[in-house]
């Protein structure tokens, strides 16, 4: 499944994993929302409706490029940098390239759409 991140200036493509989360993710789509910088390590964004967590893990570690969803919270997650262990989070998929395009301090105006 692939998607695109639509910035202003450019487009960014990530691939998403086949899984009943990314499927409820999916059907959101598309959205458009401003992502919030957390934690000088990720950029979040709430969802209109939280996925449902029905096969996936207690939680995960996350890598730079990594696009997941912390369960707790209800929201999508960016990760810009590496990031340990967390439960709760749930991995969705990964940025194709562009990751730069999410380093930038401060929010981002976005709109995710599906590229399929």
């Amino acid at each position: 499944m692939k998607i695109r991140f639509v910035f202003d200036d450019r487009t960014v493509t990530a691939t998403l994993n086949d899984s009943p989360s990314t499927r409820d993710f999916i059907a959101q789509l598309p959205l458009t929302f401003d992502l919030e910088d957390y934690a000088s390590t990720e950029k979040i964004a709430y969802l209109p409706s939280k996925l449902t967590r029905e096969g996936a893990p207690t939680g995960v570690s996350s890598k730079a490029g990594d696009i997941s969803y912390y369960a707790p919270w209800g929201n999508l997650v960016i990760f810009y940098k590496n990031f340990g262990y967390a439960s709760g989070l749930i991995n969705l998929g990964k940025l194709d390239g562009g990751l730069d395009r999410f380093t930038s301090n401060g929010s981002m105006k976005v709109t995710i759409e599906s590229a399929e």
